[in-house]
């Protein structure tokens, strides 16, 4: 009994709205808006599909443009270590034939030699060869940058000279070089060969 007077009643209400117009109008407001709040989440959603798939598009631009670089980088890394090797063996190269066009002039000279001695006849030719292949040898050091360095009658220099006697002289003051024994030389300002001299030292009185 209870449940048919409940059921009277929702009866009753339901008639009661559809035949009131504001409620009815009013129940189909709410109804365009759940329409529009639904249209607005798809929308949305529609939106984020479309920023993902951008997103992942640019992702995969950086990654191939990252693989770009990094080919780069190796092929860089490849061309520096080749350069390094290159430079090295030039390097090694140089130093090693680094005489190579001062031995090529000295070589003239040793061939004059050869020449001189097998094709002397008499002591006078070989001593004629010999000093014409002395003053050429001399001419290619002194092209090269070789001097000779003075030694007899100057004044003792131990950052040139090397003592090796020492003696008393009236024909020479202290400290002065008496003569001569092993020529010294330079090679462009730089001593390669220090003279070998006899110096004068005078008694302490």
């Amino acid at each position: 009994m209870a449940n048919e007077d409940k059921k009277k009643k929702s009866d009753e209400k339901l008639k009661n709205t559809e035949s009131d117009p504001e409620l009815k109008d009013e129940k189909l407001e709410k109804k365009n808006k759940d329409s529009e709040k639904s249209e607005e989440i798809e929308s949305d959603e529609e939106i984020e599909s479309d920023e993902i798939a951008i997103l992942e598009e640019e992702l995969l631009k950086k990654d191939e443009k990252l693989a770009e670089y990094q080919s780069h980088l190796q092929r860089l890394q490849a061309d520096f270590e080749n350069f390094k090797k290159q430079n090295e063996k030039q390097k090694q190269d140089l130093v090693k034939f680094a005489n190579e066009g001062l031995i090529l002039k000295i070589l003239d000279s040793y061939e004059d030699l050869g020449r001189a001695l097998e094709n002397a006849k008499t002591k006078e030719d070989l001593k004629k060869g010999l000093e014409l292949i002395y003053s050429k040898m001399k001419n290619t050091l002194e092209k090269e940058g070789v001097k000779e360095i003075p030694a007899k009658g100057e004044k003792f220099d131990p950052f040139k000279h090397e003592a090796l006697m020492a003696e008393d002289s009236e024909d020479h003051e202290n400290g002065e070089i008496i003569d001569e024994l092993m020529k010294g030389y330079t090679l462009k300002d730089k001593i390669i060969k220090y003279s070998k001299v006899r110096v004068c030292k005078k008694p302490k009185k």
